[in-house]
This record gives structure tokens, C-alpha cells and sequence, in this order.
């Protein structure tokens, strides 16, 4: 029996009656999911770097606290509140992806990270969810005020992303933004011409960074010749999946997380392949599968134009970085430092994550007639997929 009546219409039975339970429930796994396997990766590193086995962990909890604090008050908000948070939130980050640039603390030859205390803060990972619901607003009122120039706003935000993930250098979520940004123009109506335009530039674009950055071009040479230079953790991470097999060896009987830097965060998903098998990898495959499809086909439904531009931009987000980190994992795709959603350790990537989640909880919520002020776009962005831009 429910907690809440059918006939309350408070805010918390409100919310209880319109939310995604199922995606609710997938995104709980995930973080339980997380949860276990940094109990087993995190402290081999830990001991290493001198610190208490359990730091990572202890860290973690508490991010994955914060995390669904966050998730939730960010699913009781309306669609149009959920726009104005990405606004303040998307105009702070561009501050505070300046400021990286300024004083930011440079790992790797990278300086991406801002230093506050015992923890580092990661200004990009909290401007995609924003980026791609601001985004999704400007196609939105592009189609609902032909007069308005929302798609060349839209172009002008992402030409200012792109350039301040470009000088920190950070092309692994250039590379993400700019699929679902595309996407989403797509979706908004973008003609084929422009669709074959927008690729060139892409691939020019990709041409130019590995010219110009000696550091993108090594990786790009050691996945298309592994013998062109040191690919310790991805054949470590290949390793693991081997002596895995189907069903794993044991939890706490992997070896990898013992011997890789980064087995906690990007190389995790070695981790869990290594210690309980294939069948439970793909049973973490099947999660975020759950939570992307389910998404996507609620917004089969939907009338509301920005709504759909801006859930399906935040789906695509957390689907491609899935993807992106299990194909490194696998080799199948270009070394790249980018975690595994609510699974890697990671303070600002779990906070981020539960930011863009937390919408897409609110956005997806089923309501009594139309939701917004912009119902009835969506048909004419359907239909301008041919059109011009």
C-alpha cells in the first residue's frame, strides 16, 4: 500500500504520483552499484598515496549523500524553474571556468580543477547539464518566436564552451558537448545541409587539435598503434577483463585495481569486470540502457518542445559518457579521462551528474494536461527537419 493517497495533493505525494519510479529505481542501483565497488577498488589506492584504506570510500558516501539530496530537490521543481536554474547555473560556470584558467590547479598538463580546501572543484563537469537545457531553451523559443534569434545564440554559447574546454585542454567533453549539442540542433529542425556542414566542421576541427596539441595526437596514435607508445592501463585494463571471464574471479580478488592509478575513477568498469565477470558488466550496461531507453520513449509523448530538446540532451549526455568510458575500458575507444556515471569516484562528476539527473527526473514527470509555456512546439521542429535553418 502507498504512502501517499491518490486524492493528497501535497508537494511530496505529488511528486510520488508523477515521477519515474522505474528510472528512480535505476539510478538507485547505479549509485548502489558505485557504492560496492569502491569499497573494492578504492583502498589498494588509497594505501598507496599514504592516506586511510577507506578514504575514498568515506568521500564517496558522502558525495552520494549530497548527491541524492541534490537529485531530489531537483525533481520536485517545474520545467520552468529547472530552466532558470541552468541559467544561473550555466553563467556561474562560465565564471568559474575563467577563473580555472586563472588559478586553477594543472594535473596532467591539464588545468581544469579549482582548489577549495580538501576538494577539488571540476567548473565543466557542472556546465554540461547547464549548457544543454539552456541550449535546448534557445531551439525551443527559436520555433515558438520565429522573430527570436535562438539558434544563433545557441551557436554563440557553444563557439564560448568549446573555446574554454579548448584552453584548459579538455577534448574529451568538447567532444561530448558536441554530439549532444548536434543532437539536439538536429532534433530542433536542422536541415541535412546543415547536418553535412556541421560534420565537416567537426572533422576539421578534430584535424586541428591533433595537429596543434601534441598531447591529443599521442592518443590518438596509441589507439590506432598500440605499438606507438605506452599503453600501460588500457592493456592492463584488457588484462582484467580476460582473467574475469564470465563470472569474475571474487570480490577483492582483482588484481588491477592494485596496479592501476585511476582504478577507482576511469578504469573502474576493469575493476568490476576483473572481480564479478562479464554477466554483471553487462548487467551494469543494461541499468544505464534502462534509464536512457526509458527516458527517450517517455518523450515519444511529449508536446512540449523544450522539455523534449532538453531531456533528451541530458539522456544523450549521460548515455555517451557510458559509452565513452567503457569503451576506453575495452580499448575500443581513444584513452580519455572521463568516469563512469554514479559509479566512478568523483565529487564533482557525482555532484553534476545528480544536477542533470535530477532534471531529467523533474522534466519527466507525467502531469494532467500540458506542462510549460511552450506546448505544441514539438511537431514544428519535427517537421523543420527539412526546412531551413
Amino acid at each position: 500500500m502507498s504512502v501517499f493517497s491518490r486524492t493528497d495533493t501535497s508537494l511530496l505525494s505529488t511528486w510520488w504520483w508523477t515521477i519515474d519510479r522505474y528510472m528512480l529505481v535505476a539510478v538507485s542501483m547505479l549509485l548502489g552499484v558505485g557504492v560496492f565497488l569502491t569499497f573494492g577498488a578504492s583502498p589498494a589506492i588509497a594505501e598507496k598515496l599514504g592516506l586511510p584504506s577507506f578514504h575514498f570510500t568515506y568521500r564517496q558516501l558522502v558525495f552520494i549523500a549530497m548527491s541524492m539530496i541534490i537529485m531530489f530537490g531537483i525533481s520536485l521543481a517545474s520545467p520552468i524553474t529547472v530552466r532558470r536554474i541552468a541559467v544561473i547555473m550555466f553563467v556561474g560556470c562560465l565564471g568559474l571556468m575563467l577563473l580555472t584558467l586563472l588559478i586553477g590547479t594543472e594535473v596532467k598538463g591539464a588545468q581544469r580543477w579549482l582548489p577549495l580546501g580538501s576538494f577539488t572543484l571540476q567548473p565543466s563537469e557542472f556546465l554540461k547539464p547547464a549548457f544543454i537545457v539552456v541550449s535546448a531553451w534557445m531551439f525551443a523559443e527559436a520555433h515558438r518566436s520565429p522573430g527570436f534569434p535562438g539558434r544563433r545564440i545557441a551557436m554563440g554559447l557553444y563557439v564560448l564552451v568549446v573555446l574554454l574546454l579548448v584552453a584548459q585542454p579538455d577534448f574529451g567533453q568538447t567532444i561530448l558537448l558536441s554530439l549532444v549539442w548536434g543532437g539536439q540542433f538536429f532534433m530542433a529542425g536542422l536541415s541535412m545541409l546543415w547536418v553535412g556542414v556541421l560534420i565537416a566542421l567537426g572533422l576539421s576541427g578534430l584535424l586541428v587539435a591533433y595537429t596543434a596539441f601534441p598531447h591529443f595526437a599521442s592518443r590518438i596514435d596509441r589507439f590506432l598503434d598500440p605499438s606507438s607508445g605506452d599503453t600501460y592501463q588500457v592493456d592492463t585494463a584488457l588484462n582484467a577483463f580476460r582473467t574475469g571471464g564470465l563470472f569474475g574471479r571474487g570480490p577483492g580478488e582483482g588484481a588491477v585495481k592494485k596496479v592501476l592509478p585511476d582504478a577507482h575513477t576511469d578504469f573502474i568498469f576493469a575493476v568490476a569486470g576483473e572481480e564479478f565477470g562479464m554477466f554483471f558488466c553487462l548487467f551494469v550496461i543494461m541499468i544505464f540502457a534502462v534509464i536512457v531507453v526509458r527516458g527517450m520513449m517517455s518523450l515519444l509523448r511529449e508536446t512540449d518542445l523544450f522539455i523534449f530538446l532538453a531531456t533528451a540532451g541530458l539522456l544523450m549526455q549521460l548515455g555517451l559518457q557510458a559509452v565513452i568510458n567503457i569503451g576506453v575500458n575495452l580499448a575500443l575507444l581513444p584513452s580519455k579521462g572521463m568516469t563512469l556515471p554514479f559509479i566512478s569516484y568523483g565529487g564533482s562528476s557525482m555532484l553534476a551528474l545528480s544536477i542533470g539527473m535530477g532534471m531529467i527526473l523533474a522534466l519527466s514527470r507525467r502531469y494532467q494536461g500540458a506542462v510549460g509555456d511552450m506546448s505544441g512546439q514539438l511537431s514544428r521542429g519535427v517537421r523543420g527537419h527539412y526546412g531551413r535553418v
